[in-house]
């Protein structure tokens, strides 16, 4: 059985977590505060105990091969968590605990942005996403359907590269004119060439096949001036996973929003023309480098009838995205509505004609 972290308050031995505003560890008991560096001091003397065995056994053991379990050192129950949870919660005594051997060697992150946004105001950004949307169903809106809120530090990679590029564009000019018989089209077709350096830094690709790739996307930007060394102290009262998508395999998602960006950047220095689409672009990436992350994410899921709809918040700028239902019979009660007032208004315009 592999040994956990866990950050326990220095004056009553309480479980402490990181708080978002504060930007430091808190005691939720006594409501002491401690640094990171302060925690990183104490916690290594504190921790320095050996972990219980227990001897287990199941009957599906197929099931279980990408399992592993812990020792709460709290209260020693056993906690069962698949190969890639980096941080988890003890589910008999709520004790936060960070698995440090799947935050080492090759795992481990090399930076980290701290939570900003804490668990109610990702709560009131759920309702304030659905305001205003008059199709949405009004029972979806009690803010007691809010199934599952979870903070996760979701592992992204970030790359670096210098891309030399030649874009070659097709360019259409218009020109109307008209005369006493006809009106007049005449289109002229243009050849347009762009060549230029770009330098690319943390192009973001999450390495997580749990996440949706489109919510990730989605919730960008981060702001990376915030990037701070990677401690695990920031985990505490989180969830997160390592990586199970390698850099290798992420780098063709990197290419491609590189691609993309290369021929809209160019793109926007063709001017003057009614219309512009690209041809052909050839790209040389230089000094290709990729960073390891965690990055901060609420994930929000909320049912209505029998579906699950979940949502996914930048838990450092508060960015939400999600995909909302909607009632269909207001939906017709609204469009049967503007019809009959359409129809009312054009039988008044023939009533004063």
């Amino acid at each position: 059985m592999d040994d956990v972290i866990s950050y326990k308050c220095p004056n009553c031995a309480a479980p402490l977590v990181f708080d978002s505003e504060k930007q430091q560890m808190l005691c939720e008991s006594c409501k002491n505060t401690f640094t990171v560096e302060q925690m990183d001091t104490f916690n290594s003397s504190a921790n320095a105990k050996d972990s219980v065995e227990f001897e287990w056994t199941r009957e599906n053991e197929a099931e279980l091969e990408n399992m592993n379990v812990y020792s709460c050192p709290s209260c020693g129950a056993e906690i069962v968590a698949d190969e890639n949870t980096a941080a988890t919660e003890c589910l008999y005594c709520g004790n936060q605990t960070i698995i440090p051997q799947k935050l080492s060697g090759a795992y481990k992150p090399d930076y980290i942005i701290p939570f900003k946004v804490d668990k109610e105001t990702a709560k009131k950004s759920l309702r304030n996403f659905y305001k205003g949307k008059i199709l949405l169903p009004k029972f979806f809106k009690d803010e007691n359907r809010i199934d599952k809120i979870t903070g996760v530090y979701v592992p992204f990679w970030l790359f670096d590269c210098d891309v030399n590029a030649d874009v070659v564009f097709d360019a259409k000019r218009t020109h109307t004119w008209s005369d006493k018989s006809y009106n007049y089209v005449r289109t002229d077709h243009f050849i347009v060439q762009r060549s230029g350096d770009i330098c690319f830094e943390k192009v973001p690709v999450d390495g997580s096949t749990k996440m949706q790739d489109s919510y990730m996307d989605a919730i960008e930007p981060f702001n990376y001036d915030e990037l701070t060394e990677f401690n695990p102290a920031y985990l505490s009262g989180y969830l997160a996973d390592k990586y199970d998508v390698s850099s290798q395999a992420s780098s063709e998602r990197a290419n491609s929003r590189v691609n993309e960006s290369v021929k809209e950047a160019f793109a926007q220095t063709v001017t003057g023309y009614n219309s512009v689409t690209t041809k052909s672009c050839s790209m040389r990436i230089n000094g290709g480098k990729v960073r390891y992350a965690l990055l901060p994410v609420w994930m929000l899921n909320t049912k209505y009838g029998n579906k699950t709809y979940t949502f996914a918040l930048n838990g450092q700028t508060g960015k939400m995205v999600g995909e909302l239902p909607f009632d269909k019979s207001r939906f017709w009660g609204l469009l049967l509505g503007a019809a009959a007032a359409v129809f009312a208004v054009g039988q008044i315009f023939v009533f004063l004609i």
